[in-house]
């Protein structure tokens, strides 16, 4: 009987990952928060810049409210007696806040195929995430068919057929302006028929305030439906961590129209903001499944709480 497929990274691809993400994201500028605290004691001037930090970084006011709420109680009982305690009291809080949401994708392999459906905004990075997320899985020894459910998109369907040659994924597609709901019923269908172990159906980007594309998209989740009642398995929502806020505000409306399962944040090497990942997990608690720094495949790590908390508090940019 076979056994279920969790996705994660080779020890030292990890590693090499979050040293990138490091580099990449921080608390604020200069040598990242080392800098805001040195040796200086706690006070009051100390925790308000630190507020002041957090918010410039998107991670919210409800979650930096929370944060600050958690250091003034323990400098209060003297449980945090100077800044290098302070700082590992923030990445303490902070891996409080992500630590529930650090739970990979596990591909049930009793499904043939485990379709995952990735959804997001036009630009968020669904095209190359599916491709990343294809050569992960079939470096895991998966077979795994791509859908170009995008048929709206000029080029969509052939960034998919790039990715599907250099991951040897299959790859089912049909003409520009095809029914996107009909595309991914035959990749189903085909999938099934070989005996595939995932497929990932790509869809349009659609902006999360447009209500009659994500009609659209609810429309296409009816659909899977027809053709595996047990399906979507996953519904991955991929987020542009550049989007600040605005990227909260799409998860809630995905998650309400479509019932997202998991999140993707991408970009987090074009922004020192990487706190709008507190913000979502605090909010919505939601799996998060990858972070995305870069174009590369190598750019595409599995989420981890501490590692990302260590990011942000001790990251040097």
């Amino acid at each position: 009987m076979s056994t279920d497929a969790t996705a994660q990274d080779p020890p030292d691809a990890r590693e090499g990952f979050f040293r990138r993400l490091r580099a990449r994201v921080g608390l604020g500028p200069g040598s990242g928060l080392a800098a805001l605290l040195g040796s200086r004691r706690i006070d009051s001037e100390l925790l308000e810049e630190l507020e002041t930090r957090l918010l410039t970084a998107d991670v919210g006011v409800a979650a930096t409210e929370e944060i600050l709420e958690t250091l003034r109680g323990r400098v209060a009982r003297r449980e945090l007696g100077d800044a290098a305690a302070l700082q590992k009291g923030l990445r303490a809080a902070i891996v409080e806040i992500l630590a529930p949401c650090a739970r990979p994708l596990v591909i049930d392999r009793s499904q043939h195929p485990y379709v995952v459906l990735v959804v997001g905004v036009n630009g968020a990075g669904k095209t190359t995430t599916i491709g990343k997320l294809a050569a992960q899985l079939r470096g895991s020894g998966l077979g795994v068919m791509l859908a170009a459910g995008d048929t709206f998109r000029a080029a969509a369907s052939e960034q998919l057929a790039v990715w599907a040659t250099r991951t040897g994924a299959a790859l089912v597609a049909q003409a520009p302006g095809a029914d996107p709901g009909a595309v991914i019923f035959d990749a189903i269908q085909s999938a099934r028929s070989r005996g595939t172990d995932v497929l990932i159906a790509d869809t349009a980007g659609r902006l999360h305030s447009q209500s009659h594309l994500m009609e659209e998209l609810k429309k296409v989740r009816r659909v899977i439906q027809r053709a595996d009642p047990g399906g979507p398995h996953e519904v991955l929502l991929v987020l542009d961590a550049n989007q600040g806020q605005n990227a909260l505000a799409q998860a809630v409306q995905f998650h309400a129209a479509v019932g997202v399962t998991g999140l993707v944040i991408t970009k987090l090497d074009g922004t020192a903001r990487g706190g709008i990942v507190i913000a979502i997990a605090r909010r919505l608690r939601l799996p998060i499944r990858f972070l995305g720094i870069g174009e590369g495949a190598s750019d595409f790590g599995v989420f981890d709480a501490d590692a990302f908390a260590d990011a942000l508090v001790e990251g040097v940019r």
